[in-house]
């Protein structure tokens, strides 16, 4: 009996499907490009000269995902801001420190590769690169059969960002008497989505047509804001103590990192808006308000430890720069076995 031979395609993998994908995937990279690009998408590897203004550079790395998020993608057909979720949780994460995020990296895997669908998700990527200032330099895109369902995804990518050495920013200098300044997210960002689409479930039969003044599925999808340009251009000319991303964990578990020992960080209840997505997340669910605290932003995407002689100016300087800023809390003294963080 004569067998038949066989391709890769046979096999479920399209390579002119790829490479279809890597051509639609070049001109919106071209729009992310900066300085310090030496060669990007099509190399092996991707070239990056760290920019000679630095003086002591450090690199400063972060990766992340997107998480279940991705879940509500593929059953509402929202492919075209995951990727700017993708882009936040790393580049936010790295100017925590200081950092100006310089290059970012996808990888991009399913069972088989629809292309118009990856290039709706690289154009989300290469959008999020755009609002941090980074360059979208290269990536990975596996299609691997058998591997996921139908229509199913994963993503992942990291960045890599430079700070000067002297400027790190570390915490180290907080002290009891600074002002803790909020900046607000754009909704539930990326983390605690497991627990959204628990209450999506036991909701559906009464899913309000709106929240926070959009339809409910672009207020639940709404992408993670990026904070790193206004930021930064406050770092230029403030002396900024510390900085928090709100991510997994909420603001009670997310500013202790960049806590010195000792201290506390006391929120005001009411002192920012949050806003009405959270609170029916907590209505439907009766999510108690420790598990919101713990789990969700709440409202606040992005935190900065400030000294109070210049807290007003910081807070002028993000409002003018589009942020919505307010003072959320102070840091104390802590007492022994109290936690981190309390909100009155």
């Amino acid at each position: 009996m004569t067998q038949t031979s066989l391709t890769y395609r046979d096999a479920g993998v399209d390579i002119d499907a790829g490479d279809a994908l890597v051509e639609a995937i070049k001109p919106l990279a071209r729009r992310t490009l900066r300085d310090g690009v030496l060669a990007g998408i099509g190399g092996f590897g991707a070239l990056f000269e760290v920019p000679k203004r630095y003086r002591e550079p450090v690199l400063v790395s972060g990766t992340d995902g997107v998480g279940t998020k991705l879940r509500l993608a593929f059953d509402w057909q929202r492919h075209d801001t995951v990727g700017i979720d993708l882009v936040a949780m790393s580049v936010n994460d790295v100017l925590v420190q200081g950092a100006e995020p310089l290059f970012f990296l996808d990888y991009f895997a399913c069972g088989k590769l629809d292309v118009g669908v990856a290039a709706q998700v690289v154009g989300g990527i290469a959008r999020g690169c755009e609002l941090a200032g980074c360059a979208l330099i290269g990536g990975e895109t596996a299609e691997m059969p058998g591997m996921y369902p139908a229509g199913e995804y994963d993503l992942a990518g990291f960045c890599v960002g430079a700070a000067e050495k002297s400027r790190l920013i570390d915490g180290s200098a907080v002290q009891a008497g600074d002002v803790v300044l909020g900046l607000a997210s754009s909704g539930v960002h990326s983390n605690g989505y497991s627990l959204v689409r628990k209450v999506l479930e036991r909701a559906a039969s009464r899913l309000p047509a709106t929240l926070d003044g959009m339809p409910l599925r672009d207020a639940v999808m709404a992408p993670t804001r990026i904070y790193c340009k206004p930021v930064l251009a406050l770092l230029q000319h403030t002396d900024v103590k510390a900085m928090a991303h709100i991510t997994g964990g909420g603001l009670v578990e997310n500013i202790p990192r960049v806590l010195p020992d000792g201290l506390q960080c006391v929120l005001r209840r009411g002192s920012w808006r949050r806003p009405e997505v959270f609170d029916w997340l907590q209505r439907e669910g009766d999510v108690p308000e420790a598990e919101m605290l713990r789990t969700f932003n709440c409202g606040i995407g992005y935190v900065l430890v400030v000294a109070p002689a210049v807290a007003d100016a910081a807070a002028a300087a993000l409002l003018a720069a589009g942020e919505r800023c307010v003072r959320i809390g102070s840091i104390e003294p802590r007492a022994v076995d109290a936690p981190a963080v309390v909100v009155v």
